[in-house]
């Protein structure tokens, strides 16, 4: 059985990839903050008949990255790796000159520090499994400048360049960044509270994380709506 860890897979896109992943025959290592809801995401993936590991916990702390990647070494290795925990910095999004720099420093934390950090505990199962691969859930917000999106942007940019540097240091891995597009999550609820426009679910997004594993295009930038009709890398 292939074995991946997912990070932020108590709701949303986690949750989605989750359940998808599962209905394949994977067995999962999965992370969230929340305990009780982490539990929800790995009742409904064991029922499609994944063994499952759920461990609540922040991917900030190391401790906790060591026991998702000692989780993985017990059922048997890792194959996948998809940081998808991510922190916006400031719940409402505010503009630069109101972006306290403690808030900057947690989204960088978050998303570009603790990807750091679970990549390298990983790194060693990872290129035992032959067919290893790291999957970076990054935004539109790292290429494209959009009032209020600052500091997260910023943190996903550098997410972006970490995972490019890897591919090239790692070629016998696959390392993507992948942008999911616009979804209906509680992180986009968060950031836009005032925002009613209706957003795809997360599961509408998955097929493009799935033609990554099936198609395994060289490593680069994505988008998941590209991915689903083609496999040329968006720069």
């Amino acid at each position: 059985m292939a074995v991946a860890v997912i990070t932020g897979a108590s709701k949303g896109l986690g949750r989605a990839l989750a359940g998808a992943l599962a209905g394949r025959g994977w067995d999962l290592v999965l992370d969230a903050r929340t305990p009780e809801v982490l539990e929800e995401s790995a009742r409904a993936a064991r029922a499609r008949g994944a063994r499952v590991v759920a461990l609540a916990g922040d991917v900030t702390d190391a401790a906790h990255r060591r026991d998702l990647v000692a989780a993985a070494r017990e059922l048997g290795g890792l194959d996948l790796l998809v940081h998808n925990a991510s922190a916006l910095g400031a719940e409402p999004l505010v503009r630069i000159e109101e972006l306290s720099p403690d808030g900057l420093r947690v989204a960088l934390e978050t998303n570009v520090v603790a990807a750091l950090g679970l990549v390298q505990e990983a790194l060693p199962l990872l290129r035992e499994s032959g067919a290893g691969a790291v999957v970076a859930v990054t935004s539109d917000a790292a290429v494209e400048a959009y009032g209020t999106w600052g500091g997260y942007g910023a943190s996903k940019a550098a997410l972006d360049r970490l995972m490019a540097v890897l591919a090239v240091e790692e070629p016998g891995l696959g390392v993507w960044a992948v942008d999911p597009g616009d979804m209906a999550t509680d992180l986009y609820a968060a950031a836009v509270p005032d925002d009613d426009d209706p957003r795809p679910a997360p599961e509408s997004v998955v097929p493009g994380f799935l033609a990554l594993l099936d198609r395994r295009p060289p490593s680069g930038r994505y988008t998941a709506a590209g991915l689903v009709g083609a496999t040329e890398g968006v720069r």
